[in-house]
């Protein structure tokens, strides 16, 4: 049994590409719309995790006006990076999807959105 969940942007193509890939193949998946519920700062550490990166900062929009109006660039800290996110979730990358099966946990970014494809069956 697997479930899958969606950080999800309805006002980002990318986010609605993905979710859309993801419904055509038959699945009705959780949707988080993380801008009015951001992730917390632990998830985020998790996410890490399941997307097999070293730093937050693969996943951060670090094109954003805001990444450069907070002084990002320069912030060494991976604590206050995940802060930031979490303070201002427009900085988390989009989407994120979420793959739970009895084989463990694994993610990606939907960027291209045919990216989720590996994580549907």
């Amino acid at each position: 049994m697997s479930s899958i969940k969606i950080l999800h942007n309805p006002r980002c193509s990318k986010s609605r590409q993905t979710l859309a890939l993801i419904e055509n193949a038959g699945i009705e998946p959780e949707i988080v719309l993380y801008l009015n519920d951001p992730p917390s700062e632990q998830c985020l550490e998790q996410l890490k995790t399941y997307l097999k990166i070293d730093s937050i900062r693969a996943i951060t929009r670090t094109k954003e006006a805001l990444y450069k109006e907070l002084g990002l660039a320069n912030e060494t800290q991976e604590a206050a990076l995940i802060k930031a996110i979490h303070t201002h979730p427009k900085l988390l990358e989009r989407p994120i999807v979420i793959k739970h099966s009895d084989a463990g946990i694994q993610a990606c970014i939907g960027r291209p959105p045919e990216n989720v494809l590996d994580l549907l069956p």
